[in-house]
């Protein structure tokens, strides 16, 4: 089961069917999908998020496999600005993406810390893998302000091509102290 997940600005709400509606107009811009997998197919067809949704998310969580949420500010929590999901993956266990909008103000940053201490505390998961394209500037920063470390470099097939890509890590342990750290820093 998916739970609502919080932070500071936003809900984390599980994904369902009807979210596709608002989902397909903003997931649907090159600038949100280019260094997303190559499995995402482009041009993005009129119905890719209602197909993606029906034929592959709601299965994989219904297996247990994934969780999905989307990504609403608090003060508009009825309209979704992007995405974030956990997978039982050997290589990738996170991925996300935010609405042009919206971007450039943390958000993402939020959403991931939430999502990433679900998986280690919720879920008591052992480690986080997250590969991405080593041009995507913002989705590297934003894996070393939440703790990451660099794993590993290699080429991967993206929307955009195939690029030079990073695989970010973090253990378990390393979050908890990363998340230590944080507080205390809040409280200070």
């Amino acid at each position: 089961m998916t739970p609502t997940l919080e932070t500071a600005r936003l809900i984390l709400r599980p994904l369902q069917l009807e979210d596709s509606e608002q989902v397909q107009p903003l997931f649907a811009r090159w600038e949100v999908v280019k260094y997303l997998t190559h499995r995402v197919p482009w041009p993005y067809p009129p119905d890719g998020a209602h197909a993606y949704y029906r034929d592959f998310a709601l299965p994989a969580i219904q297996r247990g496999e994934e969780w999905h949420w989307t990504l609403r500010l608090k003060e508009t929590p009825g309209q979704i600005i992007g995405s974030v999901t956990l997978l039982r993956n050997e290589r990738n266990n996170r991925g996300f993406w935010l609405g042009v909008p919206w971007r450039g103000r943390g958000l993402m940053t939020e959403a991931v810390e939430a999502a990433t201490d679900f998986w280690f505390v919720t879920l008591g998961m052992p480690l986080l893998r997250a590969p991405k394209a080593t041009e995507n500037a913002a989705s590297v920063r934003i894996s070393e302000k939440t703790g990451m470390r660099l794993e590993s470099r290699q080429k991967q097939d993206f929307v955009c091509g195939t690029l030079p890509s990073e695989t970010w890590v973090i253990t378990r342990e390393e979050w908890l102290r990363h998340k230590a750290m944080l507080s205390r820093l809040e409280h200070q």
